[in-house]
């Protein structure tokens, strides 16, 4: 049979974070002493009492369609969520509850973007927020951000970037994959721009929230002139290690909440009932266990920074927030090993899984093709012999 796959799905690109997993995964099960250092999820189980909600939840026949926008006592939870750890006031009726937050974030670009219209991408970026923009059919207009800056933007250089079709701006704080993290005074300066430009939508993905090692999370939509341009886009994935149940979660303006019940309705209706029933008991119980497993990674965030300080040719900037620490490995290009030339960040990556049996992704994807990404959601052990195996096989290099 002819394929029939469309242009919109050949243009985007598979995910570079999804495809080493993947790799990693399979070379694992050909029995390869891989260590995986290109995942993107907390290397924690879910804490018991979420599970038993869950277990709960089925006892107690939660497993009909639940509402399109989710469970009112689950979107009254998100609220108060917003109330008590952001200083936010929504209503129930704009919050929206997905399958992930990735779900969160595709409702609202296919719900605010079409052709013609622009938005703005600070890089480096999630891997995702691109392919995502392609399939709306808009343009993306990237401000670049390097190791000197903490991979962050200006306002200078955000005013600069917009023009009159610029419809909307996306940004994660803590980002994915550098680990900078906004202050409130950084937001300030950005906050100042987009008072002038009212019209613009602004797409806040806070799903590291709680995994910053600076001090309290701060978000443009705090600023109350910009209250009703910002959407933002949460989740239990990263706080509560629930990366598999799937439940994001959006806050914004009503007519795009409402915007976003309706497309979801005809794509995927609402989250998985059992799993938003987990989502409550998260939201609503202690966040002794998420602060207890931030602790962790703050422990490792030291000792990745410690660990790869001491790799001569890697330079960056030490994460602020997430699990990830991104360095620049480009004065690596040009050399080879065993024949085998390194001419670029997907090159290296390659290498130092051939070479030292550890994956990591090619920086890339996230818009930084200097740069590769390495988790630190490992143990203590796995790091350091990581790190200890990407050192020798750099020494192979010449």
């Amino acid at each position: 049979m002819t394929e029939f796959i469309t242009d919109r799905i050949r243009n985007i690109q598979e995910s570079s974070t999804l495809r080493m997993s993947k790799l990693s995964r399979e070379l694992k099960e050909q029995g390869q002493d891989i260590i995986n250092l290109s995942i993107g999820e907390p290397d924690f189980d879910t804490p018991d009492h979420i599970k038993l909600a869950a277990i709960a939840a089925i006892e107690e026949n939660y497993t009909h369609y639940p509402p399109v926008a989710g469970y009112p006592e689950l979107r009254r939870a998100i609220v108060e969520k917003f109330k008590n750890d952001n200083g936010l006031t929504y209503k129930a009726s704009q919050v929206i509850v997905s399958t992930g937050a990735k779900q969160s974030l595709m409702n609202v670009i296919f719900c605010t973007l079409q052709e013609g219209d622009e938005i703005i991408v600070p890089q480096p970026c999630w891997v995702s927020y691109p392919e995502m923009i392609k399939l709306s059919c808009a343009k993306v207009n990237y401000i670049k951000a390097g190791i000197d800056s903490g991979f962050k933007i200006s306002a200078r250089e955000l005013e600069a970037a917009i023009t009159p079709k610029t419809r909307a701006f996306i940004y994660s704080s803590p980002n994915n994959p550098t680990g900078s993290f906004y202050s409130h005074e950084e937001l300030a300066e950005l906050a100042k721009v987009f008072a002038r430009h009212p019209n613009i939508l602004i797409i806040s993905d806070e799903i590291y929230e709680h995994i910053n090692f600076t001090g309290k999370h701060a978000s443009l939509a705090q600023f109350p002139e910009l209250y009703d341009q910002v959407v933002v886009i949460n989740g239990v994935s990263k706080a509560f290690a629930m990366t598999g149940w799937r439940i994001g979660y959006m806050a914004g303006p009503e007519w795009l909440a409402q915007a976003c019940e309706k497309l979801q309705g005809q794509f995927t209706s609402g989250a998985c009932s059992i799993s938003q029933r987990a989502a409550l008991a998260a939201l609503t119980s202690s966040l002794a266990p998420t602060k207890e497993m931030c602790k962790t990674f703050q422990k490792r965030r030291e000792l990745v920074v410690r660990l790869f300080n001491g790799i001569e040719g890697f330079r960056f900037h030490a994460p602020e927030g997430a699990f990830y620490l991104f360095p620049d490995i480009s004065v690596f290009f040009g050399k080879s090993f065993d024949g085998e030339l390194i001419k670029n960040d997907e090159d290296f990556c390659m290498f130092i899984l051939k070479e030292a049996k550890v994956t990591l992704v090619a920086g890339s994807g996230f818009g930084d093709a200097d740069c590769v990404r390495i988790s630190f959601a490992a143990s203590s052990d796995q790091l350091e012999e990581a790190a200890g195996r990407i050192k020798e096989a750099i020494k192979l290099l010449k």
